[in-house]
């Protein structure tokens, strides 16, 4: 049961990655869970299984998102433009649709390496974030120790964005899994805190639902451009700088929000998948 796979990242955001498009591999949740962890298995932020696509769809490939705790996720701005490096690499082709449980997403290779992704529309009455009661998305009744007043976003998957003036005196790790689970968010969310830099400039960590902290978060690092927007604080389009890089987003009139960034190969793989239960 010996099974090839690619480990990636952007901007230091990491993904195991198989490949179902031949036939199944029996990648449970339990199993995928088991893959992830950094000490008994290959370790990642999320695990990417690439599957066909839904016949008719028009989509190149089906992408599957599991956290590492083999929890399903919708969406991962920063896997999306792995898996659009790989399938553009074997087609040759520069514009490509991969298809999540979310929706479509477009993706688009660029002169100098980097990937563009069109995260799709954002997502701001409080059902599509979810919420979950009536609530003013861009003002939650939401506090942990020094940290209040977040604004909610919905990007295939939860935010909720916290903007503070000293982004490294926050304890991100004592208060990041209570706010997690904190019961505004019926599927969990995911937490980012954000300082404003400039106009066009912003700092984020993101605590991941599933996760924990990681060193960058594609669909929060939209989620915290939108919500810095609608405060006032920034343009429609910034640099966001993550712990391991830099990711450009822009918030266009029509709602869609694009993500341009690097993608990494660190190395291929095999794995014994009957060493981890299913």
């Amino acid at each position: 049961m010996m099974a090839r796979f690619l480990k990636m990242h952007g901007c230091g955001n990491d993904f195991v990655v198989f490949d179902e498009r031949a036939g199944a591999l029996g990648l449970t949740p339990a199993r995928a869970a088991a893959i992830a962890d950094r000490r008994t298995g290959a370790g990642c932020d999320q695990f990417i299984i690439i599957e066909p696509p839904p016949a008719g769809s028009g989509a190149d490939a089906f992408m599957r998102i599991r956290n590492p705790d083999g929890t399903e996720a919708g969406a991962c701005g920063n896997a999306t433009r792995c898996v659009a490096h790989l399938l553009a690499r074997e087609s040759g082709k520069t514009r490509l649709i991969v298809r999540t449980i979310s929706g479509d997403l477009a993706a688009e290779m660029l002169a100098d390496g980097r990937v563009r992704v069109d995260m799709g529309p954002a997502r701001l009455n409080w059902p599509d974030v979810p919420l979950a009661r009536p609530m003013d998305t861009l003002h939650l009744d939401l506090a942990r120790g020094p940290v209040s007043d977040p604004a909610a976003c919905g990007m295939g998957n939860p935010h909720a964005t916290f903007f503070v003036a000293d982004l490294d005196a926050l304890p991100i790790a004592e208060i990041g899994p209570s706010l997690e689970h904190d019961p505004l968010f019926p599927e969990r969310a995911n937490i980012g805190f954000a300082q404003v830099l400039a106009p066009d400039r912003l700092r984020l960590r993101v605590w991941e639902r599933g996760a924990g902290l990681t060193l960058a978060c594609g669909s929060g690092a939209c989620a915290a451009l939108v919500n810095a927007h609608r405060r006032g604080l920034t343009g429609r389009r910034a640099s966001v700088i993550v712990d391991g890089g830099e990711l450009e987003i822009a918030w266009r009139e029509d709602g869609h929000v694009l993500m341009t960034g690097p993608v990494a190969i660190a190395f291929s793989g095999e794995i014994d998948l009957s060493a981890y239960p299913p």
